[in-house]
């Protein structure tokens, strides 16, 4: 995500006078804070809430052009700033000796980071804390070991330093580095500027295609009526055991088969493996593969 998000002049306007008048909007003192976020807390009274969030969104503003440079809308960063803003006041308590605006300070850079993490790729970046680390820390690390370098890659001496001062392993700062390098790219975009071949058209379909897709519905629906004409020719206990041994989703042991058909388990062993012998003859005539006919692992119902 290289380039920074530009907004159209309506927006870019009405981003401005929010910006112009937030700035306008005077600090609190600790004393004011601490009453506006008992009102808010103890009488649910909106108008001391307004006041309290008002009084902060220059914190906002400040913290959205620390993230500006990950490509997104500004408007939306200030947005999630002061969704950020709306939970430090329901979580504040007053009585702690912390400012509100230190408190709110954390929440405000906690939900602008989810935005980006969120947003900044189709790919999903930094699930855990210390990816999150790296993912905000990388570009300045990187500045600071080797300068502004561009596009170019890391020495493996500056990625060793990113691992050992952020403490992850060198393997996530290389897929990091080829991350941040990469944009993203839509498959409807043109291959050349002058061209009209889009980069979906040179992807491989590796699904079947429609001949395949008959052909297997006829093999299987052969397959059916082979083993069904071979069962039948089985005698009823030595069907019954093949259809609860092999024919089901969650086959039986031989000791189920065995008390449901008042014989021992080495008998229905016995009757199992003879009528397996007898399919596979009647089978192999007709079909190339004889497992096919039966996709379940027989050593797992012992």
């Amino acid at each position: 995500m290289g380039r920074a998000h530009i907004d159209d002049k309506s927006t870019q306007r009405a981003n401005l006078g929010y910006i112009r008048n937030a700035m306008k909007t005077p600090m609190l003192s600790r004393e004011e804070e601490q009453l506006l976020a008992r009102q808010w807390r103890d009488n649910r009274d909106e108008r001391s809430l307004h006041k309290l969030i008002n009084a902060y969104g220059r914190l906002v503003i400040a913290m959205a052009s620390k993230f500006k440079n990950y490509g997104l809308p500004m408007g939306d960063l200030i947005q999630e700033g002061n969704l950020g803003l709306m939970h430090a006041s329901s979580r504040f308590e007053p009585e702690r000796d912390i400012r509100f605006s230190t408190y709110a300070s954390w929440w405000i850079r906690s939900t602008m980071q989810d935005y980006v993490l969120r947003n900044w790729s189709i790919v999903r970046t930094g699930t855990t804390a210390a990816q999150k680390s790296l993912f905000f820390n990388f570009r300045r690390l990187r500045a600071r070991i080797e300068g502004e370098g561009g596009n170019k890659h890391l020495s493996e001496a500056a990625r060793a330093s990113i691992s050992t001062e952020l403490n992850v392993p060198l393997k996530d700062v290389e897929e990091m580095e080829n991350r941040l390098r990469a944009n993203d790219q839509s498959l409807n975009a043109t291959i050349s500027i002058d061209g009209e071949d889009e980069y979906q058209d040179f992807l491989v379909d590796t699904r079947p295609n429609p001949e395949d897709i008959v052909i297997g519905i006829r093999d299987s629906q052969s397959r059916s009526k082979w083993l069904a004409e071979a069962l039948a020719t089985l005698p009823d206990r030595e069907r019954i055991i093949i259809s609860e041994r092999h024919l089901q989703e969650d086959g039986v042991t031989l000791e189920q088969i065995g008390k449901e058909l008042g014989i021992s388990k080495e008998r229905v062993r016995q009757l199992e493996q003879r009528a397996m012998e007898k399919l596979h003859n009647s089978l192999a005539a007709r079909a190339r593969n004889v497992s096919d006919f039966f996709p379940t692992d027989s050593t797992r119902y012992q």
